[in-house]
């Protein structure tokens, strides 16, 4: 099992992603990121121990600081095809990374996915949240993957995100039963996938996972589930990501009965109210530089 240690007292500073720049990979990680309007904590520990596991994160932050994204998969199996698709994955966000639609992005990253199933028989669940800051929206697609979880600021109660959500503006579903949607990436191609959007709040939490965290099971073999994660997190009332992240993960552990048998992933994001700052002009001539080269 891969250790990574959460000392209070050696908290390192948030990595501020650059225009243009891709944060993540299927390695273990435990880093503070920080992108205008949202702070966000990702864990991620690789199961037994190894060097890459089945579990992919991403996020990545637009030319002009107005676009985030944040991406939690879940693939089928581990080893070499894996950390293949990682590469594909980081190639494709960065590819998308100025287009605030990202249906097209799941679309591609799902063809990706049926090529590699036919070589491999891989196939992938994943949620995808692009962070808006002109508007202070987050808008999501879900590909086959356990919800979202959100609270908002000012309550106890946390809760799926979804399209049938309070607060939430669907859209992108295109004609009902036209093609299959929302299936898990690789599956069939080609697949649609709908977008539903939600305005923030300074001090909005929002918890992206992989199913490490609701298919854990207790000393009596009883899973956790949507409900019982809803309840882990329930009184979490902390607005810190990086305290939301510890405090889950305590509970998690107390929770299963010993080591994981899985990957697990964890990406906490919590809105903190900041605008895209200017750029001066030697800012957007390096961005438009990285733009060019791919770099």
């Amino acid at each position: 099992m891969t250790t990574i240690e959460r000392a209070p007292e050696a908290r390192e500073e948030a990595l501020r992603l650059r225009c243009m720049e891709v944060f993540g990979s299927n390695r273990a990680e435990r880093r503070e990121v920080s992108v205008p309007g949202i702070d966000a904590v990702v864990h991620a520990e690789p199961y037994a121990g190894a060097e890459g596991g089945g579990d992919i994160h991403y996020i990545s932050q637009c030319m002009a600081g107005a676009i985030s994204r944040f991406l939690v998969a879940d693939v089928a199996g581990h080893g070499g095809g894996v950390d293949e698709l990682a590469t594909t994955l980081r190639r494709l966000t960065r590819k998308h990374i100025n287009t605030p639609d990202q249906t097209k992005l799941t679309r591609d990253i799902n063809e990706e996915f049926a090529r590699a199933a036919q070589e491999a028989g891989r196939f992938a669940t994943a949620v995808l949240a692009t962070y808006f800051a002109p508007t202070d929206s987050l808008i999501v697609s879900n590909a086959g993957h356990p919800p979202p979880m959100i609270r908002r600021a000012g309550e106890r109660i946390w809760s799926e995100l979804t399209p049938e959500s309070p607060g939430v503006m669907a859209s992108g579903r295109g004609v009902k039963g036209e093609l299959p949607d929302n299936l898990p990436l690789g599956i069939i191609e080609p697949t649609q996938y709908a977008q539903f959007a939600t305005r923030l709040q300074r001090g909005d939490a929002v918890v992206l996972y992989t199913d490490s965290f609701t298919e854990a099971a207790d000393p009596y073999g009883e899973q956790l589930g949507q409900q019982g994660l809803a309840s882990l997190l329930a009184d979490i009332d902390a607005t810190d990501a990086r305290d939301i992240a510890d405090n889950a993960l305590d509970r998690l552990a107390r929770f299963r009965a010993g080591n994981p048998d899985d990957d697990l992933t964890l990406m906490v994001l919590t809105h903190n109210g900041a605008n895209p700052p200017k750029q001066s002009l030697g800012e957007w001539i390096g961005t438009l530089g990285r733009l060019v080269t791919g770099h």
